[in-house]
Parts: C-alpha cells; sequence; structure tokens
C-alpha cells in the first residue's frame, strides 16, 4: 500500500511538473527545446500521410457502399470482430425484379423475353461490382486501414512519450537555472543528464518510426495499383456485358427486337427485314424537283407493305420522324438508302421515320 501511495504520489508530481512546465512554455515564461528541421519535417509528412489516408478511405467507402446505413452497420460488425452478412448487390436485386417480373407479363411475350435477358445482364453486372467491392476491400482499404489503426497508433504514442520526454528535460533545465546551492546545482545537473539521455534515446525511437513513413508509401503505392487493376477489370466486364446485351436487343445493323426467336444469319440480314418491301428508285434524269423530296411527299409501294405494332412509346427526334405509341398498328415500308434501323412508318396521315426496334412486324 505504502508503495502505491508513493507511486501515485511520485506519478502526480511529474503530472504537475509537465504541466507547469508546459504552461509557462505558453506563456513564454520558459524555454522550450526545439526539434531539429529534418525531425519537424518527418513529423509534418506524417501527420499528412495520416490525414489524406483517412480522406481516401473514406471517400473509397463511399464509392463501394453509397448507402450510409450499410457501411454503418459494417463498421459495427468489424468493430465486434463479426463476419460481414453477405449482402445482394443493387444490380443483383433489379435483374431479379426484371425476371420475377417476366414470369407474370409473360415469358413469350416480346417484353417479357426482353426483361429476362436484361435482367440476366443486371446479374451479370451485380455479380462483377460485388467482385470489384470485395477485391477492392482486401487489397486496398485493409491495407490503409492497417496503418491508421496500427502503425499511426504506435506513432502517435511514441509521440505523446517523447513529447513527455521533452517536458521532463525543459523543466530540468529550469531547476538547474533556479539552483541556488551547489549540492541543488549537482543535484538538478544529475537530472538533467538523465532527463537528456532519455528524450535522445525517446527521439531516435520517434525518428525510426516517422522514417518509416517512406515504406508505408511504397506499400500504399502497391495497393493503389491493385485498386485500379480491379477497377478496370470491373469497367471492362461491364462494358462487355452491355455490348452483349446491346447485340442480344439487336441494337447493331441488320438485328431485329421484335422477334425475340429470330437469328441474325451469318449474312448480317435479319429475315425479317428481309422481306420488307422496298419502294423501287427511279432510274433516268434526275429531277431538281424530287431531289429535295421529304420523307412525307414520298408515296408508298401499291402492294407489299406491312403492319406492325409498335412495342414502345417513341419521342420523334425532328419532323423527319414519326411519334409512335405503344400497342398502336402502324403501316410500314422501307425506302431506297435508308439505314437498316430504320423503316418508313405511317398512321393516319402522318409518315416518318421509326426505329425498327421499336417495332414487331406483322404477317
Amino acid at each position: 500500500m505504502d508503495f502505491s501511495v508513493k507511486k501515485l504520489a511520485s506519478g502526480a508530481g511529474v503530472f504537475f511538473t509537465r504541466a507547469v512546465q508546459f504552461t509557462e512554455e505558453k506563456l513564454g515564461q520558459a524555454e522550450k527545446t526545439e526539434l531539429d528541421a529534418h525531425f519537424e519535417n518527418l513529423l509534418s509528412r506524417a501527420d499528412s500521410t495520416k490525414n489524406w489516408t483517412e480522406k481516401i478511405l473514406r471517400q473509397t467507402e463511399v464509392l463501394l457502399q453509397p448507402n450510409p446505413s450499410a457501411r454503418i452497420e459494417e463498421f459495427l460488425y468489424e468493430k465486434l470482430d463479426r463476419k460481414i452478412p453477405s449482402r445482394i448487390t443493387n444490380g443483383e436485386l433489379l435483374g431479379q425484379y426484371m425476371v420475377d417480373a417476366a414470369s407474370e407479363f409473360g415469358p413469350g411475350t416480346p417484353y417479357g423475353s426482353t426483361l429476362i435477358k436484361v435482367g440476366e445482364a443486371q446479374r451479370r453486372l451485380g455479380a462483377a461490382d460485388r467482385d470489384f467491392i470485395q477485391s477492392s476491400m482486401i487489397n486496398f482499404l485493409t491495407p490503409l486501414r492497417n496503418f491508421l489503426e496500427g502503425d499511426w497508433k504506435t506513432i502517435l504514442r511514441e509521440r505523446r512519450l517523447l513529447e513527455n520526454r521533452r517536458l521532463d528535460l525543459d523543466a530540468s533545465k529550469t531547476r538547474l537555472k533556479k539552483a541556488k546551492t551547489a549540492e541543488a546545482k549537482a543535484a538538478a545537473e544529475q537530472e538533467l543528464r538523465v532527463a537528456q539521455t532519455e528524450f535522445d534515446r525517446q527521439a531516435e525511437v520517434t525518428r525510426l518510426l516517422l522514417e518509416g513513413i517512406s515504406s508505408t508509401h511504397i506499400n500504399h503505392l502497391r495497393c493503389l495499383h491493385e485498386f485500379v487493376e480491379a477497377q478496370a477489370t470491373y469497367y471492362a466486364q461491364c462494358y462487355q456485358y452491355t455490348v452483349d446485351l446491346q447485340k442480344l436487343l439487336g441494337r447493331f445493323p441488320g438485328a431485329f427486337v421484335g422477334d425475340t426467336n429470330t437469328q441474325v444469319p451469318p449474312g448480317g440480314v435479319s429475315p425479317s427485314a428481309a422481306t420488307i418491301p422496298v419502294v423501287p428508285a427511279v432510274v433516268g434524269p434526275s429531277n431538281p424537283s424530287t431531289s429535295s423530296m421529304t420523307f412525307t411527299e414520298v408515296s408508298p409501294p401499291s402492294t407489299g407493305t406491312r403492319k406492325a405494332r409498335v412495342l414502345y412509346d417513341y419521342d420523334a427526334a425532328d419532323s423527319s420522324e414519326l411519334e409512335l405509341l405503344a400497342d398502336e398498328l402502324i403501316t410500314v415500308y422501307s425506302l431506297p438508302g435508308m439505314d437498316s434501323d430504320w423503316l418508313m412508318g405511317e398512321k393516319g396521315n402522318k409518315k416518318g421515320k421509326v426505329p425498327v426496334t421499336y417495332l414487331e412486324l406483322l404477317n
């Protein structure tokens, strides 16, 4: 008990001495031992590394998980040292909704079959998103977090210890200046030598830790390369999945989405497009009055026009196009030189270009 009381009293005395020294320094009443410029630069570099690492870590977490509630949940699981439960991605959830909707609308209908194709693509995009998040968490976020929770805390602890050693050193210098008798001066000098030795030892330990920030930068550089590689792989997968989906839906010339069971032959022309009537070209001397003819002035062929059902609403981009409403029936035919993605459409007394991907050709 006596030992504990003495130790407590001694600790309280040291704390009080440091507090007095710190206060006098702030008031300009005591001298302060300054660290060399190189040491100050190391401290500044370490603080900058810590601050920017925190910002990069937090913003990367936002990038990978935009939902703040989900981030808080993951944080709590991590602090409790429990495994984070698997969570379905937004893309996978969207894909599941589309497939379920197709089952209700009818997978054999144009809309239902398209929903299935798009839904499966969304599932693949969601799976790619999951792989990217997992890779980034392991190869990028974990090393940054380990630095902040491991190396940086060690540096902070040693820096606080160094500051205490400096306060002890400066307090010893102050006591030496105030010593009056030879005996008091001798005791103060001995105390100063001990304080100086402890300060120098702690300064060397702290310096080595601060110089280790260079190794931290090298490690984070490697992790940054791995993050970019994972990101490039993810976006490449997303691009490939969407391109494949476009091809599947017939967004390229020669393909048609109205008939979901139609396969495009090697020649690149779909059977539906091949049977669309074409207005014959007029051979002979050109007539200036017909060279500027608009689509509304073109007459459809007397035979061979086809009916088509509109699959989706379409807003005309300009006066040469025909506005469409879902489920209405229109007459369509082709003109010489028209892009294979477009047809001429008529409804009532209105004419204009219509995109073939919005139509289902009828017999």
